[in-house]
Order: C-alpha cells, then sequence, then structure tokens
C-alpha cells in the first residue's frame, strides 16, 4: 500500500524539462511586463488621439490603435502557456516588428503623410525605441524557450 506522506514528483515543465517552453518566467517577465507597459501607453495615446482630434491624422491614430492590439497580443501570448499562447506571442511579434519597420521608414522618407506620430513612428522613438527592440527581444525569447523536439 501507498505512503499517502510521500508525494509523487512534480512533472517538469514543457519543454526539455528545465524550464523550456515557458515564456513567462526569468527574463520573461520582463518581457511581459515591458509589453504591459506598451499596451497601456498605445491603448491611452490612440483613445484618447481617437477620441479628441481623429480627423487630424487618422491613419496615424488608428495606426496607434492597432499598435495597442498589438502589444495587448503579445503580452497576453507571452503571459500564458500553450501552444496557442506561443504562437499568439510569435505573430503579435512578428507584426509588431513589421509595422515597427515599416512605418518607421515611411515616417522617415514621407513624413507628410504622418501629420502626427503614432506609436511606431521614426522607429518608436517617441518610446525610446522601446517599439523596435521589443519584439526583437521577444521573437528571441520565444525562440530560445522553444519546446525541443
Amino acid at each position: 500500500m501507498a505512503d499517502p506522506t510521500v508525494r509523487p514528483p512534480a512533472e517538469p515543465l514543457p519543454g526539455n524539462g528545465s524550464g523550456a517552453g515557458v515564456t513567462a518566467t526569468g527574463f520573461g517577465r520582463v518581457l511581459v511586463a515591458l509589453y504591459a507597459v506598451m499596451a497601456v501607453g498605445a491603448c491611452s495615446r490612440s483613445a484618447v488621439q481617437i477620441a479628441t482630434d481623429l480627423a487630424a491624422a487618422p491613419v496615424a491614430y488608428l495606426l496607434s490603435a492597432f499598435a495597442a492590439v498589438v502589444y495587448v497580443l503579445a503580452t497576453v501570448g507571452l503571459a500564458r502557456r500553450g501552444p496557442a499562447a506561443r504562437r499568439t506571442a510569435t505573430v503579435a511579434c512578428t507584426v509588431e516588428l513589421v509595422g515597427v519597420l515599416a512605418v518607421g521608414t515611411f515616417t522617415v522618407f514621407v513624413p507628410s503623410d504622418f501629420p502626427d506620430e503614432t506609436v511606431w513612428s521614426l522607429y518608436g522613438m517617441g518610446y525610446v525605441f522601446i517599439p523596435l527592440v521589443l519584439p526583437v527581444l521577444g521573437l528571441w525569447w520565444l525562440r530560445r524557450t522553444a519546446p525541443r523536439r
């Protein structure tokens, strides 16, 4: 008969047993926090811009709202476990990287089309270039914590 005071060993975390596969631990917590701050900042900025003066720069303000959605998805994807969360985070980080590169380049070469800034204008210069660096770090972290096959 089994001793009820003896507990079975805990199941290893997903991945190779060393914690790989879990994105919201260690450095991942810093990423989740940074993405959450960017989500709040982008949501707040775009909400105010859209509510007060959408006609002044509709493309810029709607791009900021889109960036806010991307940041929320990245935050949730990095904070949760499982393959669906990992896919969500990967897509969000990829979309963010493509978006910040495209919008950043566009605002450098055709600034007249953006009468006001977006989160991704000039590669995120208004946010200390965090929008440019964050998706690179996010994608690196997702790759580093990927479950081994």
